[in-house]
């Protein structure tokens, strides 16, 4: 299932890449975790790098690509909860301004006893100049009956953009 969402996902946006213009973009957020592991965790760092095709002039839709890891507490034994997170991601503009974001993929654990699991992450943008923006999202990783929730606030650098000015 998971190989075949995948697959999905790229022929999507290799048909997608033939007529729409796009753009590279990489961030990085800090947030505290929530959910059912927040117990166990303290701090939390995500950083992404995706490519969003424009298919209309207020919405895009791309692949996205991360590193999530949780600080397990001092007071437990055991590695730091980390994730490699593939995921669709589409964004809504919904003025000059703000934008709506939400991610849906898979979380690869990459951390020892964790399985992975499906990833999803609600988002809202602030352009805070024509290359940079404010991200504030919540990134959940569910994983059988046990979800890693975190509330992140970041920057998100519009590379292509940047790359044109």
């Amino acid at each position: 299932m998971k190989k075949l969402f995948l697959f999905a996902v790229v022929a999507v946006f290799a048909i997608n890449s033939t007529n729409a213009q796009g753009q590279l973009n990489a961030s990085i957020s800090g947030g505290i975790p929530t959910g059912d592991l927040a117990d166990f965790t303290t701090f939390a760092i995500a950083v992404d790098l995706g490519y969003l095709f424009e298919l209309s002039e207020d919405f895009s839709l791309g692949p996205v690509l991360g590193f999530n890891t949780s600080f397990l507490d001092s007071d437990f034994d055991g590695d730091n909860i980390s994730f490699l997170p593939i995921a669709a991601s589409g964004r809504l503009n919904v003025s000059d301004d703000f934008t709506l974001g939400a991610d849906i993929g898979y979380g690869v654990g990459i951390s020892d006893g964790n399985d992975g699991g499906v990833y999803y992450s609600p988002s809202v943008l602030y352009g805070l100049t024509e290359s940079l923006d404010l991200i504030l999202a919540y990134r959940a990783f569910r994983e059988n009956n046990s979800t890693l929730g975190q509330i992140t606030l970041g920057l998100v650098i519009v590379i292509s953009a940047a790359m044109e000015e």
